[in-house]
């Protein structure tokens, strides 16, 4: 009578084989879920970076005229993290100017984002000129008002 009896359960080599699939499948997610939230923080770090090169360009072209030469800054309030370096230099044609915005990151120096683009502020009018028509004001004296 006992040859005929089965036990029913589970052996000991099936249940470590589910243990090790199941440790398998939970590494790779964990794996998983950590590169996402490391891709998001990253996508976010140079998010930020293009939004602060690209508000440089636009408050040079807020101020109305272009001043060849290197400036740089850290982020404001909260961007502690962001350090920005800017240099327009004069190009060939007379009044473009090629604007290079380079932020990176204040703690290791290391570039996060560059932005460069071209701007065109047109060149003063000859001496003579000026004198003629006193009711247009010259481009110097627009940047001070």
């Amino acid at each position: 009578m006992r040859a005929t009896q089965r036990t029913a359960g589970f052996s000991l080599v099936e249940v470590m084989c589910a243990i090790v699939i199941l440790g398998i499948g939970l590494v790779g997610l964990t794996q998983g879920i950590t590169t996402a939230l490391t891709s998001s923080k990253e996508c976010e770090v140079q998010t930020t970076a293009a939004l602060i090169a690209a508000g440089q360009i636009e408050t040079l072209r807020a101020e109305g005229f272009i001043i060849d030469g290197e400036t740089d800054g850290d982020g404001d309030e909260g961007l502690s993290l962001y350090h920005w370096k800017q240099s327009i230099t004069t190009t060939p044609i007379d009044g473009l100017h090629e604007v290079t915005v380079l932020v990176e990151n204040s703690q290791t120096g290391k570039a996060i984002y560059e932005l460069r683009t071209l701007l065109f502020d047109p060149p003063l009018p000859p001496l003579s000129e000026t004198t003629k028509n006193p009711a247009k004001p010259d481009k110097r004296e627009r940047g001070r008002r």
